[in-house]
Parts: structure tokens; sequence; C-alpha cells
């Protein structure tokens, strides 16, 4: 992937966490969203927490989709033990070496990094306070794929412990811990914000802007520095190619890659290719959610469809929910049923449906509820397949 720095938004975001702006929360928490695959990630690892460091600050970058086999509420616990681990210095790298965990931190606080966020181990608000002591720096906190911490009570409790050490950390003027949360869909990352139950209730989310004219003049530049016999290339077209891409730079990358290649065999401007290829990509995509709808169950496809259509609204089991079911099936789904469909749902590979530790359902990929809208927009909902829906399907 060529490399594309979005400096300036960068450095507006730590003005912001740092409290330097006259508007704005996000000194108490920055909640960004974001589609999958638009460079989210990249942003916050390759320009927010550079700018961050530059800036005086102890950066802490943890993906909680990193190994979704592990308990979210571990994974924030051990990248905050490593931060810390590495600032504890010659005492705690011999210990190490030596087979001992507890080290002293300013010859006061035991400190065994291996158990933070453990019942026995340093709490992680006394870990957080210990590495900003340590580092003798503000420390800031990037959480990426944030609502997957909603899917486990640690990771519900670690949220909630974030929450109190911000509070604890922070005084008016000076800001000691910043707190960066981002998501690949808005509606999962409202749940830590929306509900007065939330662990940060009140605060805003935000939507990242997506790459704009500015990364495709960046590329345009690029294509007529190695190709000057393209010159000019047309910018309003590979604008229309990356918007068609849904402004994903690895789709879109690829597919320059592809048609400016010497073996593509094309002749003449290769904008019509591009575009061609966005169009084709455009079509795969709604073809393979097409394809996964209909090779559902039929109470698995009503069930995913409720959800769909309901969005946050969306309650599994209630009356409302269970007639829907019935009127698109034509027969009776019970709630034993309902939850088994959306157990198949879940443990699909990949999986449809995402639920959190208090039992909330969402569909797993945005992208599936963009689909349906336009779908139902243009009257074509739901999915036809030769065979139609079964009677029966084995509940």
């Amino acid at each position: 992937m060529i490399p594309y720095r979005r400096t300036q938004l960068a450095d507006e975001m730590v003005q912001a966490l740092q409290g330097r702006l006259l508007l704005g929360d996000a000194h108490n928490g920055l909640f960004l969203a974001a589609p999958r695959r638009t460079g989210k990630s990249t942003f916050l690892q390759a320009d927010l927490a550079p700018a961050l460091r530059q800036a005086g600050v102890e950066v802490v970058y943890v993906d909680l989709w990193a190994d979704t086999r592990r308990d979210p509420g571990t994974l924030i616990a051990e990248a905050i033990a490593r931060a810390l681990q590495a600032h504890l210095g010659l005492v705690a790298r011999t210990a190490k070496k030596a087979g001992v965990k507890a080290v002293k931190l300013a010859g006061a606080l035991d400190i065994d990094t291996s158990r933070i966020g453990q019942i026995d181990g340093l709490t992680l608000v006394d870990a957080l306070r210990s590495l900003q002591q340590a580092a003798d720096s503000p420390v800031a906190l990037i959480i990426d794929e944030a609502q997957h911490a909603l899917t486990s009570e640690a990771g519900e409790a670690a949220m909630t412990a974030l929450k109190s050490a911000r509070d604890q950390m922070n005084q008016p003027g000076q800001v000691s811990l910043m707190l960066v949360m981002s998501g690949s869909d808005r509606d999962k990352l409202l749940r830590l914000v929306v509900s007065a139950g939330a662990p940060f209730y009140g605060s805003q989310i935000q939507a990242l802007p997506p790459l704009d004219t500015d990364f495709i003049a960046h590329i345009a530049h690029l294509v007529e520095a190695q190709r000057p016999d393209l010159l000019p290339v047309d910018r309003a077209a590979l604008q229309q190619a990356f918007a068609a891409f849904g402004h994903r730079p690895q789709f879109f990358m690829a597919a320059m890659g592809a048609v400016l290649s010497p073996l593509a065999g094309h002749t003449g401007r290769f904008e019509p290719a591009l575009l061609q290829a966005a169009q084709d990509q455009q079509a795969q995509d709604q073809a393979q959610m097409a394809s996964e709808y209909l090779g559902l169950k039929p109470t698995e496809q009503v069930v995913l469809w409720r959800m769909l259509d309901q969005g946050p609204r969306y309650r599994p089991y209630d009356a409302e929910a269970l007639r829907f079911y019935r009127d698109h099936l034509g027969r009776p789904v019970s709630v034993a049923q309902a939850q088994k469909a959306l157990d198949a749902l879940r443990q699909r590979t990949p999986a449809l449906v995402w639920k959190s530790a208090h039992g909330e359902y969402a569909v797993e990929d945005a992208a599936m509820h963009r689909w349906f809208q336009a779908r139902v927009a243009a009257g074509q909902w739901p999915p036809e397949s030769p065979q139609g829906l079964l009677a029966l399907d084995g509940d």
C-alpha cells in the first residue's frame, strides 16, 4: 500500500484530545466510527499515534479484533501491561530474566504486570496511573474496534474502569489520560455512550472523515510521475471509482495496479477500465451478500431480516418479532427456534451476527445493513431464490 499521511487531521485530533479546543469533548474521550477497510486502523497507527508521540504523549494501542478468540478485557490489560513493562527499566528486565514478576516502581509500588486487571492484581486505574508516572507524560490509550469490548463481562468491566481512570487522572486544564475508541459499526459503538448505564454516557460518536480529494490528487500525481504518457490523469474519474469502491483504498489500489499493469492489455486511457473494475467489485459484493442470505435456513433468514429492518431497536423475542417471523415464514416460530437461528448466525464463518454480554444482537458487518437498505429502496427485497422459502427447515 502506498503511504499517504493525514497529518493535518491527526494534529487537529491531538489538539482536541489535549483539551486545547474551545468547543468539543474529545478530552473526555474521542469516539470515531468508520466502515471497515476505509483506512481507520491505518490512520490510528500511522498518523494519530505518531502525532501524539510527537506531542510528548505515551501511546498504548490495542486492536480488539487482533485475536477475537481472546477476551477483549484481557487484550486491553495486556496492552497496558506491555507499555508499563517497557518503562520499568533495568530492574524489571533483570527481574524478568530471574523469573521474578513483581518489581518496584519508585521504590514504593509492587507491580506484577502479568496480573493487571485481574482480581488479585493491579487495577487498570492503578496501572494507567503508574504508566503515566513512569513515563512522566500523559497517556493515550487507543482501542481499535472498541465495540468488541461489549461482547464479554470482562470487556465491559474494562470500559467502566477506563472511565473511572479518566475521571481520576484528568483535572481541569490538565489531561493525563486520553482515550480514543474506534469502531467499524456506529450502531455498536453507540452502545458505549447512548444509555444512562453506558460507560461513557453523554459522549458523542464522530465519523472519521473518509479519504478525500487530496488522496485522489496524491494518487494521480504518482501515476503522472511514473506514466507521463497518461497525462493528465482524470481526477474526477478516479474520485468516482474510489467512491464506487466504498472509499476502500486497498480495493482501489489493487484495481489501479491491475489496470495499469503492462500485462493487462489495455489500450488508450485506463480510467474507463478502473470504473468498470469498481462496478464489478460493487456487483461482486452485492452478489456475495445475496448468496450468504439465500444460503441460510428459512428461520435464519427471517431472523436476520428482522434484525436488518430494526437495527438498534431489534428485540429477538418480543411479540412483534415473533409475529414478523410467523408472517414472513408462514408458520409460527418459537423463542427456542429463534434462539437456535441466532446461534447459527453467530457461529457461521465469518459470523453474520454480533452479540453483546447483555444479550443484545446486531448484524456483524455494517455493510450488510447498507446493502439491505439499498435493496429495500430499490424495491428488490427480499432476494429471490429459485427454490423460494421452504416450508420447514428442520427446526
